[in-house]
Protein backbone atom coordinates (compact mmCIF):
# COMPACT_ATOMS: atom_id res chain seq x y z
CA UNK A 1 0.00 0.00 0.00
CA UNK A 2 1.21 3.52 -1.34
CA UNK A 3 2.05 6.16 1.33
CA UNK A 4 -1.05 7.91 -0.39
CA UNK A 5 -3.48 5.61 1.13
CA UNK A 6 -1.32 4.75 4.33
CA UNK A 7 0.42 7.97 6.45
CA UNK A 8 3.71 7.94 7.65
CA UNK A 9 4.97 8.43 10.75
CA UNK A 10 2.18 7.65 13.67
CA UNK A 11 -0.53 7.05 11.62
CA UNK A 12 1.08 4.06 10.67
CA UNK A 13 0.45 1.94 13.92
CA UNK A 14 -2.63 0.86 15.43
CA UNK A 15 -3.40 4.01 16.56
CA UNK A 16 -3.27 5.52 13.14
CA UNK A 17 -5.31 3.23 11.94
CA UNK A 18 -7.73 3.59 14.82
CA UNK A 19 -7.68 7.30 14.18
CA UNK A 20 -8.17 6.78 10.71
CA UNK A 21 -11.05 4.61 11.38
CA UNK A 22 -13.05 6.99 13.35
CA UNK A 23 -12.41 10.00 11.19
CA UNK A 24 -13.84 7.25 8.56
CA UNK A 25 -16.77 6.92 11.16
CA UNK A 26 -17.47 10.77 11.65
CA UNK A 27 -17.72 11.15 7.63
CA UNK A 28 -20.66 8.26 7.37
CA UNK A 29 -22.26 9.68 10.65
CA UNK A 30 -22.17 12.93 9.15
CA UNK A 31 -23.42 12.09 6.17
CA UNK A 32 -26.52 9.90 7.60
CA UNK A 33 -27.43 12.65 9.63
CA UNK A 34 -27.40 15.49 7.63
CA UNK A 35 -29.25 12.55 4.86
CA UNK A 36 -31.63 12.63 7.73
CA UNK A 37 -32.44 16.48 8.10
CA UNK A 38 -32.60 16.98 4.65
CA UNK A 39 -35.22 14.54 3.76
CA UNK A 40 -37.26 15.78 6.90
CA UNK A 41 -36.83 19.38 5.52
CA UNK A 42 -37.92 18.63 2.06
CA UNK A 43 -41.55 17.45 3.18
CA UNK A 44 -42.10 20.08 5.20
CA UNK A 45 -43.97 21.84 2.04
CA UNK A 46 -45.62 18.87 0.45
CA UNK A 47 -49.10 20.30 1.80
CA UNK A 48 -48.30 23.35 -0.64
CA UNK A 49 -50.54 22.16 -3.82
CA UNK A 50 -52.07 24.98 -4.78
CA UNK A 51 -48.77 27.54 -4.92
CA UNK A 52 -47.14 24.83 -6.33
CA UNK A 53 -49.14 24.49 -9.46
CA UNK A 54 -49.14 28.77 -9.59
CA UNK A 55 -45.22 28.40 -9.26
CA UNK A 56 -45.37 25.84 -12.45
CA UNK A 57 -47.45 28.78 -14.25
CA UNK A 58 -45.02 31.23 -13.51
CA UNK A 59 -42.55 29.14 -14.67
CA UNK A 60 -43.97 27.55 -17.59
CA UNK A 61 -45.03 31.22 -18.72
CA UNK A 62 -41.51 32.24 -18.36
CA UNK A 63 -39.65 29.99 -20.54
CA UNK A 64 -41.97 30.66 -23.00
CA UNK A 65 -41.27 34.31 -22.63
CA UNK A 66 -37.75 33.26 -22.85
CA UNK A 67 -37.86 31.54 -25.89
CA UNK A 68 -36.50 28.63 -24.48
CA UNK A 69 -37.44 24.83 -26.44
CA UNK A 70 -39.98 23.40 -25.22
CA UNK A 71 -39.47 20.36 -22.82
CA UNK A 72 -41.84 18.39 -25.26
CA UNK A 73 -39.54 18.64 -28.08
CA UNK A 74 -36.84 16.50 -25.67
CA UNK A 75 -39.61 14.22 -24.93
CA UNK A 76 -40.78 13.11 -28.05
CA UNK A 77 -37.43 12.13 -28.90
CA UNK A 78 -37.47 9.42 -25.86
CA UNK A 79 -40.74 8.48 -26.98
CA UNK A 80 -39.35 6.92 -30.22
CA UNK A 81 -39.06 3.49 -28.29
CA UNK A 82 -40.09 2.17 -25.28
CA UNK A 83 -36.33 0.95 -24.64
CA UNK A 84 -35.22 4.52 -24.81
CA UNK A 85 -37.86 6.17 -22.48
CA UNK A 86 -37.18 3.28 -20.36
CA UNK A 87 -33.74 3.18 -19.85
CA UNK A 88 -34.13 7.44 -19.28
CA UNK A 89 -36.23 6.82 -16.39
CA UNK A 90 -33.55 4.00 -15.05
CA UNK A 91 -30.78 6.56 -15.52
CA UNK A 92 -32.69 9.38 -13.66
CA UNK A 93 -33.98 6.83 -10.95
CA UNK A 94 -30.97 4.70 -10.04
CA UNK A 95 -27.55 7.13 -10.79
CA UNK A 96 -28.07 10.20 -9.15
CA UNK A 97 -27.14 9.19 -5.77
CA UNK A 98 -24.77 6.08 -6.14
CA UNK A 99 -22.86 7.98 -8.69
CA UNK A 100 -22.45 10.95 -6.68
CA UNK A 101 -21.72 8.52 -3.47
CA UNK A 102 -18.97 6.32 -5.58
CA UNK A 103 -17.13 9.93 -6.76
CA UNK A 104 -16.92 11.11 -3.16
CA UNK A 105 -15.31 7.44 -1.60
CA UNK A 106 -12.76 7.99 -4.58
CA UNK A 107 -12.02 11.23 -4.10
CA UNK A 108 -11.75 10.29 -0.48
CA UNK A 109 -9.45 7.54 -1.31
CA UNK A 110 -7.40 8.92 -4.46
CA UNK A 111 -7.61 12.12 -4.21
CA UNK A 112 -7.75 13.83 -0.80
CA UNK A 113 -6.83 16.81 -1.11
CA UNK A 114 -9.86 17.29 -3.27
CA UNK A 115 -12.72 15.84 -1.21
CA UNK A 116 -13.31 18.55 1.98
CA UNK A 117 -13.84 21.09 -1.19
CA UNK A 118 -15.79 18.56 -2.99
CA UNK A 119 -18.25 18.03 -0.07
CA UNK A 120 -18.44 21.13 1.16
CA UNK A 121 -19.32 22.69 -1.89
CA UNK A 122 -22.20 20.18 -2.01
CA UNK A 123 -23.31 21.24 1.43
CA UNK A 124 -24.02 24.47 0.00
CA UNK A 125 -25.16 23.37 -2.95
CA UNK A 126 -28.14 21.60 -1.41
CA UNK A 127 -28.70 23.40 1.41
CA UNK A 128 -29.19 26.63 -0.66
CA UNK A 129 -31.93 24.20 -2.64
CA UNK A 130 -33.24 23.53 0.18
CA UNK A 131 -34.29 26.79 1.47
CA UNK A 132 -35.57 27.47 -2.18
CA UNK A 133 -38.06 23.76 -2.22
CA UNK A 134 -39.38 25.22 1.25
CA UNK A 135 -39.74 28.53 0.09
CA UNK A 136 -41.13 28.26 -3.44
CA UNK A 137 -43.05 24.64 -4.64
CA UNK A 138 -42.91 24.13 -7.24
CA UNK A 139 -44.88 21.34 -9.69
CA UNK A 140 -42.86 19.15 -12.28
CA UNK A 141 -43.89 20.28 -15.99
CA UNK A 142 -45.71 16.63 -16.21
CA UNK A 143 -47.80 17.78 -13.09
CA UNK A 144 -48.73 21.27 -15.30
CA UNK A 145 -51.60 20.79 -17.95
CA UNK A 146 -50.26 23.36 -20.40
CA UNK A 147 -47.14 21.49 -20.73
CA UNK A 148 -48.83 18.40 -22.72
CA UNK A 149 -46.46 16.64 -21.44
CA UNK A 150 -46.71 12.65 -19.66
CA UNK A 151 -45.32 10.91 -16.69
CA UNK A 152 -42.90 8.53 -18.69
CA UNK A 153 -41.79 7.02 -15.10
CA UNK A 154 -45.45 5.75 -14.71
CA UNK A 155 -46.36 4.83 -18.21
CA UNK A 156 -43.04 2.87 -18.93
CA UNK A 157 -41.25 2.72 -15.65
CA UNK A 158 -39.70 2.50 -13.46
CA UNK A 159 -40.24 5.50 -11.38
CA UNK A 160 -39.49 6.25 -7.69
CA UNK A 161 -42.67 8.58 -6.79
CA UNK A 162 -45.97 7.63 -6.44
CA UNK A 163 -48.77 8.62 -9.00
CA UNK A 164 -50.52 10.53 -6.40
CA UNK A 165 -48.61 13.41 -4.48
CA UNK A 166 -50.24 12.97 -1.52
CA UNK A 167 -49.80 9.52 -0.97
CA UNK A 168 -46.08 9.75 -1.46
CA UNK A 169 -44.62 10.25 2.12
CA UNK A 170 -41.04 9.39 1.24
CA UNK A 171 -40.91 12.49 -1.17
CA UNK A 172 -41.84 16.05 -1.74
CA UNK A 173 -42.61 16.05 -5.06
CA UNK A 174 -43.38 19.36 -5.14
CA UNK A 175 -39.59 20.58 -5.30
CA UNK A 176 -38.62 20.82 -8.66
CA UNK A 177 -36.72 23.68 -8.51
CA UNK A 178 -33.50 23.92 -8.43
CA UNK A 179 -32.24 20.51 -9.85
CA UNK A 180 -30.26 18.60 -8.01
CA UNK A 181 -30.05 16.01 -10.35
CA UNK A 182 -28.35 18.64 -12.79
CA UNK A 183 -26.33 20.45 -9.63
CA UNK A 184 -24.81 16.88 -8.48
CA UNK A 185 -24.12 15.88 -11.72
CA UNK A 186 -22.38 19.16 -12.94
CA UNK A 187 -20.39 18.78 -9.55
CA UNK A 188 -19.38 15.56 -10.60
CA UNK A 189 -17.72 16.41 -13.93
CA UNK A 190 -16.26 19.64 -12.47
CA UNK A 191 -14.61 17.87 -9.08
CA UNK A 192 -13.63 14.97 -11.60
CA UNK A 193 -12.16 17.46 -13.98
CA UNK A 194 -10.38 19.68 -11.38
CA UNK A 195 -8.84 16.84 -9.43
CA UNK A 196 -7.70 14.75 -12.19
CA UNK A 197 -5.41 18.08 -13.33
CA UNK A 198 -2.48 17.29 -11.82
CA UNK A 199 -0.62 13.96 -11.95
CA UNK A 200 -2.04 11.19 -9.73
CA UNK A 201 -0.32 9.85 -6.65
CA UNK A 202 1.46 6.97 -8.89
CA UNK A 203 2.65 9.59 -11.04
CA UNK A 204 0.24 8.84 -13.97
CA UNK A 205 -0.40 12.56 -15.98
CA UNK A 206 -3.50 13.86 -16.68
CA UNK A 207 -6.24 12.39 -19.18
CA UNK A 208 -6.73 14.16 -21.86
CA UNK A 209 -10.03 12.68 -21.98
CA UNK A 210 -10.77 14.02 -18.29
CA UNK A 211 -13.12 16.66 -20.24
CA UNK A 212 -15.35 13.91 -21.35
CA UNK A 213 -16.96 14.03 -17.61
CA UNK A 214 -18.82 16.93 -18.63
CA UNK A 215 -21.57 14.88 -20.75
CA UNK A 216 -22.84 13.45 -17.12
CA UNK A 217 -24.05 16.36 -16.75
CA UNK A 218 -25.12 16.85 -20.49
CA UNK A 219 -27.48 13.90 -20.50
CA UNK A 220 -28.41 14.32 -17.32
CA UNK A 221 -30.24 17.50 -18.40
CA UNK A 222 -31.81 15.81 -21.50
CA UNK A 223 -32.67 13.11 -18.92
CA UNK A 224 -34.37 15.11 -16.60
CA UNK A 225 -36.04 17.54 -19.01
CA UNK A 226 -37.41 14.60 -21.46
CA UNK A 227 -39.12 12.88 -18.53
CA UNK A 228 -40.52 15.42 -17.41
CA UNK A 229 -39.23 15.86 -14.36
CA UNK A 230 -38.08 19.04 -14.86
CA UNK A 231 -37.94 22.60 -16.33
CA UNK A 232 -34.96 23.93 -18.47
CA UNK A 233 -34.62 27.03 -15.85
CA UNK A 234 -34.81 24.57 -12.90
CA UNK A 235 -31.51 23.30 -14.24
CA UNK A 236 -30.17 27.07 -14.75
CA UNK A 237 -30.73 28.16 -11.30
CA UNK A 238 -29.06 24.71 -10.00
CA UNK A 239 -26.44 25.54 -11.87
CA UNK A 240 -26.20 29.27 -10.74
CA UNK A 241 -26.00 27.91 -7.24
CA UNK A 242 -23.23 25.45 -8.20
CA UNK A 243 -21.50 28.36 -9.69
CA UNK A 244 -22.03 30.77 -6.36
CA UNK A 245 -20.88 27.47 -3.76
CA UNK A 246 -17.44 27.52 -6.16
CA UNK A 247 -16.76 31.41 -5.36
CA UNK A 248 -17.41 30.88 -1.79
CA UNK A 249 -15.72 27.60 -1.37
CA UNK A 250 -12.19 27.63 -2.60
CA UNK A 251 -10.22 25.12 -3.82
CA UNK A 252 -7.30 23.60 -1.87
CA UNK A 253 -4.20 23.56 -3.15
CA UNK A 254 -2.35 19.56 -3.23
CA UNK A 255 -1.02 18.91 0.31
CA UNK A 256 -2.13 21.67 2.15
CA UNK A 257 -3.02 22.14 5.74
CA UNK A 258 -6.39 20.24 6.04
CA UNK A 259 -6.86 18.66 2.65
CA UNK A 260 -6.73 15.64 4.23
CA UNK A 261 -10.06 14.62 6.09
CA UNK A 262 -7.93 11.02 7.17
CA UNK A 263 -5.09 13.03 8.63
CA UNK A 264 -7.05 15.41 10.28
CA UNK A 265 -7.55 14.92 13.50
CA UNK A 266 -9.81 18.12 14.51
CA UNK A 267 -13.00 17.85 13.62
CA UNK A 268 -15.14 20.01 10.90
CA UNK A 269 -18.71 18.56 11.41
CA UNK A 270 -19.63 22.45 12.04
CA UNK A 271 -18.17 23.82 9.32
CA UNK A 272 -19.14 20.79 7.32
CA UNK A 273 -22.41 20.03 8.48
CA UNK A 274 -24.48 20.74 5.28
CA UNK A 275 -22.03 19.21 3.14
CA UNK A 276 -23.10 15.64 4.05
CA UNK A 277 -27.25 16.51 3.13
CA UNK A 278 -25.02 16.43 -0.52
CA UNK A 279 -24.43 12.43 0.09
CA UNK A 280 -27.95 12.04 1.25
CA UNK A 281 -31.25 13.06 -1.00
CA UNK A 282 -33.13 12.68 -4.69
CA UNK A 283 -33.61 16.77 -4.35
CA UNK A 284 -35.79 16.44 -7.44
CA UNK A 285 -39.53 16.26 -7.37
CA UNK A 286 -41.97 14.32 -9.89
CA UNK A 287 -45.07 13.47 -10.24
CA UNK A 288 -48.13 12.32 -11.86
CA UNK A 289 -51.38 14.41 -10.87
CA UNK A 290 -54.31 12.39 -13.05
CA UNK A 291 -54.64 9.30 -15.41
CA UNK A 292 -52.40 8.26 -17.30
CA UNK A 293 -52.55 7.62 -21.38
CA UNK A 294 -51.25 3.82 -22.60
CA UNK A 295 -48.33 3.76 -24.50
CA UNK A 296 -49.25 3.75 -27.65
CA UNK A 297 -51.15 7.11 -27.16
CA UNK A 298 -48.22 8.80 -24.89
CA UNK A 299 -46.36 10.20 -28.05
CA UNK A 300 -49.67 11.98 -29.33
CA UNK A 301 -49.93 13.26 -25.59
CA UNK A 302 -47.05 15.46 -25.93
CA UNK A 303 -47.75 18.39 -27.11
CA UNK A 304 -45.50 20.86 -25.70
CA UNK A 305 -42.40 22.90 -27.86
CA UNK A 306 -44.22 23.11 -30.95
Amino acid sequence: MTSHTTPAGPEAGPAGRRAARRRLIRELLLVAGFFTVYKAGRLLSTDRTGEAFRNAERIWDAERALRLPGEGAVQRLLLHGDALVHTANTYYAVVHFPATALFLIWLYVRRPAHYLWTRRVLAVLTGAALVLHLAYPLAPPRMLEAAGLIDTGQVYGPTVYRAAPDADTLANQFAAMPSLHFGWALMLALGVIAATRTPSPGGKPPSRWRLLWLLHPLLTLLVIVGTANHYWLDAVVAAVLLGVALLLIPRPREGGPGADPRTDSGTDAGTDAGTDAAVGANADADAAAGGLPDRQSAAAAVGAGQ
